[in-house]
């Protein structure tokens, strides 16, 4: 049946893509500070020059940016090598309030809306909230994160090092969530995880150039050549991936990754599905916004893979071998999946959480053929607005 044999065709290209992943983890290199460069306590040998700006956007972050602001301010960096810009994006919870509180300790916190011109409507809160935040900044290096996110101490030496080193025009780091245990927060943990090790992988092996915006740094003086957010400004999601499209392309091949524990950022998971589906929604809203066929392809795949099943299981209502098909599948999947972010959660300390991978796997399948489609199709809600 010609159905049962295209199903099968996506499986052989996907369990492929899944070896390759595995490989261009295992290829990408631990970053490993140059032997000089002992930290101790709150001191370090290694002689750093770069002056780090790190822009934090916040919109109804009370309750989250203090602990963000308090893990950049433990930097085992020299204190005089960093400012944090805080920018308030319109915040209707006292966000401003406690920033200022760290005045005196080299926070500055900026409004948007002192930013933005009169009367002008934007769809791209947080692309502007950044760049608001490098037209204010002094830094050669721009490092940004998130509100809710928190960071090791050696966080900034060691992206100041792989910046010395390898003078990249973007740096990609990696982010992990925090979990509670709750089925929601451990399926968020794993799918995440498993976004993390691809975008690792990819850049390896040069299959596509993803990252995201919790655990980004780049040149300010690239982004100004690049021209900013300009051209990519109209739309709502993308001040990560659709900024590294255009520092690629400006700079072909000058994208590191840092792929060190030390160097991880935590954040918080969402707390209900509905978040969570409207935080995919917008993630996967940029998707085939840029000019990346290698990435488009792989997309596509790992979206019509996992819409066969659907398909096998409505068709199985007719022809039963289709039921059988969509089985093995499953175990595949399941088995080519699980060798893959096995290292992965190692990097991470996080192998507990697999002991659930194959239970999940019909919620994961269920989420991507609708996150996908509905980022394709919909608009979302994130941050109390609604995007189209």
């Amino acid at each position: 049946m010609l159905a049962i044999v295209i199903c099968l065709l996506l499986t052989l290209a996907y369990v492929t893509l899944m070896i390759a992943y595995s490989e261009g983890w295992k290829r990408q290199k631990d970053f490993v500070m140059p032997s000089s460069s002992i930290v101790f306590s709150a001191k370090t040998e290694y002689q750093t020059a770069t002056f780090i700006s790190i822009i934090i956007p916040a919109r109804n972050e009370c309750r989250n940016i203090g602990g963000c602001i308090e893990s950049v301010l433990a930097q085992k960096y020299p204190a005089d090598l960093f400012e944090i810009i805080v920018v308030d994006d319109h915040s209707e919870d006292g966000t401003a309030e406690v920033v200022k509180k760290y005045a005196d300790k080299n926070v500055r916190c900026i409004s948007l809306a002192d930013h933005l011109a009169a009367g002008k409507k934007i769809n791209a809160y947080k692309k502007a909230a950044i760049a608001a935040g490098i037209a204010n900044s002094n830094g050669t290096l721009i490092v940004t994160t998130d509100a809710d996110c928190t960071a090791p101490d050696s966080w900034l030496l060691h992206i100041a090092a792989i910046y010395e080193r390898d003078n990249p025009v973007m740096i990609v780091a990696p982010v992990i969530y925090s979990s509670d245990h709750s089925v929601l927060q451990m399926f968020q943990l794993i799918d995440f995880m498993s976004m993390q090790g691809i975008t690792a992988a990819a850049l390896n092996l040069k299959l596509g150039n993803m990252c995201n915006g919790a655990n980004l740094a780049f040149s300010k003086d690239a982004f100004i050549r690049v021209g900013g957010y300009e051209g990519i400004e109209h739309l709502a999601s993308g001040d990560d991936y659709l900024l590294i499209m255009k520092m690629n392309s400006f700079s072909p091949g000058r994208i590191s990754y840092l792929k060190s524990v030390n160097a991880v950022v935590s954040t918080t998971p969402q707390r209900d599905w509905r978040s969570f589906l409207q935080q995919r929604i917008r993630w996967a809203s940029k998707s085939g916004k840029y000019n990346d066929p290698k990435l488009t392809v792989v997309l596509l795949l790992v979206y019509f893979f996992n819409l066969s099943f659907l398909l096998l299981l409505i068709g199985g209502i007719f022809y039963p071998e289709m039921f059988y098909t969509a089985g093995a599948m499953v175990v595949i999947k399941i088995i080519v999946e699980y060798v893959f972010l096995l290292p992965v959660a190692r990097f991470f300390s996080s192998t507990w959480v697999l002991r659930y991978f194959a239970f999940l796997q019909p919620l994961h399948i269920l989420y991507i053929i609708l996150a996908g489609f509905l980022g394709f199709v919909g608009g979302y809600k994130w941050k109390g607005r609604n995007v189209r």
